[in-house]
Parts: C-alpha cells; structure tokens; sequence
C-alpha cells in the first residue's frame, strides 16, 4: 500500500484478478474494482469456479495464473536480512539441520477399517449401512460411499508401510495420523516446535502400531519428554530447514496438507506450505500430494446433487414456504437453477473471510495443477466438522449446532478424520481415483460434503436462521 504496510485485503483482490484475467477478464475488472473487500469477496470466489467450468483448459488456466500470482506477490521477510522473493527462500542458508527421530508403537496393527461413531466404532456390515444412510440422505456423494466400501473389500490396502504419509500440521484435528500409525503405517510429522502438541502426537503414537518420524534438534535425548521439548519444524520461520529435512528422507513421499491458522496468518503458512510442495516436487520425483477441501467453499457439483436437493424443494412444508414469502424472497431460497448441470454449490460462510477463502482455494489450484502434470493427488471435501477452530466462532459454532434442522449432517473429529483417511487410502491405492475429463469432476469425486450440496436450500440463505435455532438449542 502506499504507506508501506501489507494489506491482505488488495493481495486478494490483485490475486483473485490475476488468476480470472486470461479466461473472463470482465470478471478480473470486477474484482479489480472491488471496494469492499471483506465483504464483497464471495461474489469474486464464486466467478473463479464459473469461469473454469467453460472448459478443463480454462479451470487449469485460472489456477495455475492465480498460483502464480501468490508467488509473485508473496515475500519473504527474515529476521536478519532483506526481504527476498518467494520462489528464492530455498537458496538462502538453511538453520543448524534437523534430525529424525522415531518413534515405533506397541499396539497391534489393524487390518480392518472401522469409523467411530457417536459412540460405536462401526465396522463391517454396519458401517456399510451407515453409508447407504448417507447416501439416502444427501450427507456424502455415493462416491464417496463406493470409495469407502472398496478399502473395506480390500483391508490389505490398510498397510500403508510401503508409504511415508508426512502430514503438514500434524496436530491437526482433521489429519490421519491417528488412523495411519492405528493401521501400522509411517507417518513424518511436521508441526510447531511446541511441547504440548507433540507430546499429545508421541501419546497416539505408543498406543497404535505405526512408526511416527519426528524432526528434532541435534543431540535430543529419546526419552518422551526430551523429544516433546525437541521436536518441531516451523514452516513460516524456517521453511528452509524443513524442506531439507523432508528431502532427506527415505520411500515415497506422501505430503498432506492439514495447516491451519487464523486470520492472516492462513495465507502466510498455505504459501510457505504450497512453496514447499513446489520445491519437494522439483528435487524428487515420488511425491504425493493429498489436501482436505473446506465444504465451506464454491464448488462445482454433479446434476445427481442438484436433483437432490429440488426433489426436497419441492416437498418442503408450509412454514418454509411461507417463510421465504415474508423475508421478501431472502431466506431459504432454492440451491439450484431447476436442471443445472454441474450445479454451483455457494456454501461460503461471510463470518470465515476472505483470508480463509484464499488459502482454501489456492489448495484445490495446486491439486488441480499438480494433477494435470501427471502427479498422483488425493483432494477431497471433507464434511463439516465440530473442530476446536470451529468452536472458537459463536456464530459458526451455533450455526452448526442448528444446522441438523436443514438436513446437514455435521462430524465429530475422530469421525472425520477416520472417514478421510480411509479416503486417502483409496487414493493411494488407486492412483488417485477414477480420470475425469474436467476439474471440477475430479473435486466432487468421493465428496463428504455433510449434506451442503444436496439441501433444498442455499445454505446462506439458511445460515442465520441455523443460528438462531443453534443458540437456541444452547440456551434450552
């Protein structure tokens, strides 16, 4: 800006224009001229999905100019020099390097998938009538179902020992760690040098089979509580370190992306996470790519989901029906244009910013980079979650406490992230799921949505009635 401090703000709006400006540079203009930013930013994310639906060279197009975009305009400023390019971190002097340091279970390894459930872990038959439930309720995409019940037809997929599953923000409530040392597979953790978190990681990894590979300081004693004291990788400080550390290791390299950090601070850690993926991808050619999408986002979906959800258009009651009539058309309108085909799903929550919704999207722009250069990416919408950064937002913590009241079905932690693991499994095991002829299609394959994509209503136009009845129901 012109008084020299960075505003989030104008790089998303620069971002945003760059990325539309080859494919609908009437829409770059638009976002261009966007004077209120913090508010005016879901109309913008919403073009970026429209305009790559015109054709999968355009979908590519926008994400690999928006990408771009946020490494041109991206800087790095360390504490004791000036400030470089992005792209040039990886040439500056790495700190003192890390260690590895392992960690082997004692439980015994399981063979069979099992998802906890309120309450129950359901395996077998039982959880195979879980998902048709879904299914039948809108909940997951019936993809996602049969991508479910083929790791549950083939439990030996569960042994993911021939893999190395590095999980980027290992303490991550939505991450497979659990589920990867659980089934007696690798998992390289990376996460802040804080005790808390990784003596909470060393506690799952003795109770599961797995092997859990920890980055630590030279000299740290292995005892548990040196390496709680030891361990840690810090992305945005020192990227330079953990990538070399990352480079160093042996078998195929399976990065997931799991990071978070509000406010700002998103963008800032997605950026140095997407510039490692790109600096690992250049110096080995093994890597995986895996990514959970936020359901809270603009997606694509499938004609199957739009008659969905106009089947219960059309069935819903009286009070419904009478309710949009008195709000002047402003509450529960249709999801979709009757037929559209892909619909366009508008789930964007105003209260989680634009900030949040660029760091989401410039994930879904590396897998769909990454994929059409031929790497193997695992990216799929995870459902909406009761996670700890969701609690923190009253207003989003009451939405979802109401959210039932629509038909969106929303996850405990330890129900999520078995059911995306298990999802991750199918995806390793076969190359990344089925080949699509467009982006968007590989985006809604196997989709855990929670029931977004398939409700009658746009879900802004339901959200402040969820919360009302959410903190209604807190209050009873």
């Amino acid at each position: 800006m012109a008084d020299g401090t960075r505003s989030t703000s104008a790089l998303g709006r620069a971002v945003v224009a760059d990325g539309l400006r080859t494919v609908d540079p009437v829409g770059a203009r638009s976002a261009e001229h966007e004077t209120n930013w913090r508010h005016g930013y879901l109309g913008h994310f919403r073009r970026l999905v429209e305009a790559g639906l015109l054709s999968r060279e355009a979908a590519v197009t926008v994400a690999r100019d928006g990408l771009a975009s946020l490494h041109a305009r991206m800087r790095v400023v360390p504490d004791d020099g000036p400030e470089t390019a992005l792209d040039e971190v990886f040439t500056a002097p790495a700190a003192p390097a890390l260690h590895t340091a392992t960690v082997t279970g004692t439980g015994a390894a399981e063979r069979e998938l099992s998802l906890p459930y309120r309450g129950q872990r359901l395996r077998g038959d039982d959880l195979r009538r879980r998902l048709d439930a879904w299914v039948t309720a809108g909940v997951v995409e019936p993809s996602c179902a049969e991508a479910v019940r083929a790791v549950l037809a083939n439990p030996e997929w569960l042994d993911l020992r021939d893999q190395r599953v590095v999980v980027l923000g290992a303490g991550a409530e939505m991450g497979p760690l659990p589920s990867v040392l659980r089934w007696g597979g690798d998992v390289v953790a990376v996460d802040l040098p804080r005790p808390e978190i990784w003596r909470r990681l060393l506690r799952t990894a003795h109770r599961y089979a797995g092997r859990l590979h920890l980055p630590v300081r030279p000299g740290t004693a292995d005892d548990d509580q040196a390496l709680a004291a030891g361990a840690g990788a810090d992305l945005l400080h020192r990227l330079p370190q953990a990538a070399e550390w990352l480079l160093g290791l042996d078998g195929r390299l399976v990065l997931g992306n799991y990071v978070y950090a509000d406010g700002a601070t998103n963008v800032r850690v997605a950026m140095a996470v997407d510039a490692l993926t790109r600096h690992l991808q250049q110096q080995r050619a093994d890597v995986a790519l895996a990514f959970l999408a936020t359901p809270t986002d603009v997606f694509a979906v499938p004609a199957d989901a739009v008659r969905h959800a106009e089947h219960g258009y059309a069935a819903r009651g009286v009070a419904r029906r009478s309710l949009r009539v008195l709000s002047g058309g402003r509450l529960l309108h249709r999801n979709y244009p009757p037929g559209a085909d892909p619909g366009i799903n508008d789930s964007l929550v105003p209260q989680q910013g634009p900030n949040y919704a660029l760091a989401k999207r410039l994930q879904r722009w590396r897998a769909t980079v990454a994929r059409d250069a031929g790497t193997m990416v695992s990216f799929k919408v995870a459902p909406p979650t009761r996670t700890r950064s969701v609690l923190r937002n009253r207003a989003l913590a009451a939405a979802y406490a109401g959210a039932h009241r629509f038909g969106i079905e929303v996850f405990e932690p330890a129900t999520s992230n078995t059911l995306m693991a298990a999802l991750l499994v199918h995806d390793l095991r076969t190359g990344g799921g089925p080949a699509h002829a467009h982006p968007w299609q590989d985006e809604a394959y196997a989709a855990a949505h929670g029931g977004l994509w398939r409700v009658p209503y746009a879900p802004r136009s339901a959200l402040g009635l969820a919360v009302l009845l959410g903190l209604g129901a807190a209050r009873g």
